[in-house]
């Protein structure tokens, strides 16, 4: 396994990227779990999710299509990630 992996997935490094992404807020992606309820759903799953992305068999959900209305009358496209492929994120730019 590789150390930059394993630095991404320390548990201290994935809290930091959990206080951050519950503490900007945000709408819940597609599965509809919002930063209130991640941390229940990881206390349930965080084994199999790591487990998943040390043998890189982890898929992200898909991003929820949301339009958001432009001043001049238009809209504009917005992808929501799910919160946990958020944390994810956030603990990959972290490193």
């Amino acid at each position: 396994m590789s150390q930059l992996l394993e630095e991404i997935l320390s548990r201290e490094n994935m809290m930091r990227a959990y206080k951050r992404v519950v503490a900007n807020k945000g709408a819940s992606g597609v599965d509809g779990i919002t930063t209130e309820e991640v941390r229940e759903y990881l206390i349930e799953h965080w084994e199999e999710i790591r487990e998943q992305i040390r043998n890189r068999k982890y898929k992200p959900q898909p991003v929820r299509r949301v339009e958001i209305p432009k001043p001049n009358g238009g809209v504009r496209n917005l992808g929501i990630p799910s919160v946990v492929d958020r944390i994810i994120e956030q603990a990959i730019a972290q490193v």
